[in-house]
């Protein structure tokens, strides 16, 4: 297929002279996109539909310039919530870097996504547009003389390709089709980035963009799960820039964000978030249906608040408790000053495809705990857990928030290794084992003298402990200094109910790992009964009358 280049429109009024535009750069973009035509546009002639809210980002984004007119802005952040037409605005703009006056000759623009079928939508977004404003079809054989000539466009699909005069080309990438190294894009579209799984080909391109001079990269996204993934990492970057945080003029934030505590059931809430509905997109009746459907089904009003609201859940579907509410424990602490109070350790021991944790306990006040996390992973898939996972076990490992271990399972005679030194550190008065993989080491222990019990992880032992660690985060009286795989595994958590009231805890994906918050509910719910298995010889304190020869 083969599409001439379109003719441009008359010149609006700037309704935005706030904006810096020394050099017009901003205004020419506009004009470009209004020249432009989309097939679902209800505008006369079927015009491109450039909304205020849109025009102002294209400005921001485009205008502001240094003394020789290189664009100030690098990185445009935008967040916006389901049916806002993110594609059809990241498309005109591919296109602006293409056919447009932002074109420079032989350049590479990417779009980019979670995976194939993603990854085309913008192109054929794009492909659209250019259909919509065409005004002659040609054959195939006129197509590649004219093409040759330098004076149509062409479509590529078995490239996932448009290639344009000039030499410049439109192509689609996705995040599932492995690395895409020495790409040197001017100009990158990253689209709903909250469903990408792994990180490789958003570092690809961004480290492709510095090659050339005045790149650009869009991200344009929903809100998305947890935060231990890429598409958290940018837009918190972009969150903190927005607050004055980080100082950062080469970025520019666009977040559409609904604070997790608003009314999602209150329509001004939806019109905040959805700056496309005064306009009429998306359908507000289709909202209205879809809240009455969630106000009776809890999954449905979480997803309605993630898609719809844009506000960035935990990544259970079925949470144990709020992530906002666990993270007011992320305050630091200095395990030196408990070195002299009681005690208790949770220990899960892994299979070959879970971690391996120690959770220490310490009850400091009433009803309160703080706790501290030793992760443990096989050395041998580190680099692949991180791969198909997406979740950053090197770096964790590099941080040393995680012991890598030789071999491809957890070497348990480190892991033992590291109780033994626990309890020379501090004051253990037991150390509990879900038996199933710890009789080894329980009698290694015992042997020792270590205090090791039993604690099997089924409904009467961990019911209650569970119920124990609920209410000690409800009332802010979990101290977990913020370890990040600690948070991330009580994130994961996904809690079934017996009908009794017990509690017990999932994860709701294999990849998802819960272990660290096993281990804490374990060494809480021992600490709570505040037991102490040693012997009162062990004791330095004996009791009164005793005597020892």
């Amino acid at each position: 297929m083969v599409i001439r280049i379109i003719k441009k429109a008359k010149k609006p009024e700037n309704p935005f002279p706030e904006i810096p535009d020394p050099f017009g750069y901003g205004q020419r973009a506009v004009d470009f996109l209004r020249s432009m035509k989309h097939p679902k546009s209800k505008l006369p002639g079927r015009a491109f539909q450039l909304d205020p809210w849109q025009e102002k980002i294209v400005r921001q984004t485009y205008g502001p310039c240094d003394e020789d007119g290189n664009r100030l802005i690098k990185q445009v952040t935008i967040m916006l919530p389901r049916g806002n037409r993110k594609t059809a605005l990241g498309a005109a703009l591919a296109l602006l870097h293409t056919m447009g006056p932002e074109a420079v000759p032989a350049g590479e623009v990417l779009t980019a996504a979670a995976d194939r079928k993603q990854a085309k939508l913008a192109l054929k977004e794009a492909e659209g547009i250019l259909r919509a404003g065409s005004e002659e079809l040609w054959s195939k054989g006129q197509a590649n003389r004219r093409f040759e000539e330098g004076r149509t466009i062409k479509v590529l699909e078995y490239k996932n390709q448009i290639a344009f005069p000039g030499g410049t080309f439109l192509e689609s990438l996705s995040n599932d089709a492995g690395t895409q190294h020495g790409r040197t894009p001017v100009f990158a579209l990253i689209d709903e980035i909250h469903a990408w799984k792994k990180r490789d080909l958003y570092d690809v391109i961004r480290t492709g963009l510095v090659k050339v001079p005045n790149s650009l990269c869009i991200v344009i996204t929903t809100a998305g799960r947890g935060q231990q993934n890429v598409a958290h990492e940018v837009i918190q970057y972009a969150r903190d820039v927005a607050s004055g945080k980080i100082h950062d003029p080469a970025t520019l934030p666009i977040l559409f964000e609904t604070h997790p505590d608003a009314d999602w059931q209150d329509e001004a809430v939806w019109r905040a978030a959805n700056p496309g509905l005064i306009h009429g997109y998306p359908d507000i009746g289709g909202l209205r249906q879809l809240a009455r459907e969630a106000a009776q089904r809890p999954a449905d009003r979480e997803a309605f608040r993630q898609l719809h609201l844009n506000v960035w859940l935990g990544h259970s579907s079925d949470p144990f408790v709020e992530m906002q509410i666990y993270d007011q424990g992320a305050a630091p602490f200095d395990l030196e000053e408990l070195a002299h109070e009681p005690c208790w350790l949770g220990v899960d021991l892994s299979s070959t495809s879970d971690l391996t944790v120690i959770v220490a306990a310490w009850k400091v006040w009433d009803d309160g705990y703080i706790v501290h996390p030793w992760f443990f992973c096989p050395a041998d898939n580190l680099d692949k857990r991180t791969q198909q996972s997406g979740y950053p076990y090197n770096q964790w490992a590099d941080d040393g928030l995680l012991t890598a271990t030789e071999g491809n399972v957890v070497d348990i005679r480190i892991v033992e290794s590291v109780i033994r030194d626990i309890c020379e550190q501090f004051e253990v008065r037991e150390i509990a084992f879900d038996p199933h993989y710890a009789r080894i080491t329980m009698a290694n222990l015992r042997e020792d003298g270590y205090p090791a019990v039993e604690m099997r992880q089924g409904w009467v032992t961990m019911g209650p402990a569970i119920q124990t660690l609920e209410k000690a985060i409800l009332a802010g009286k979990f101290q977990h200094g913020g370890h990040p795989i600690l948070r991330w595994n009580f994130d994961n958590i996904a809690v079934q109910d017996d009908g009794k009231g017990n509690k017990s805890f999932h994860k709701g994906k294999a990849r998802d790992k819960i272990d660290g918050a096993v281990a804490a509910a374990m060494a809480v719910g021992r600490a709570s009964l505040g037991e102490d298995t040693r012997s009162i010889y062990d004791t330095e304190e004996r009791p009164e009358g005793l005597l020892i020869f």
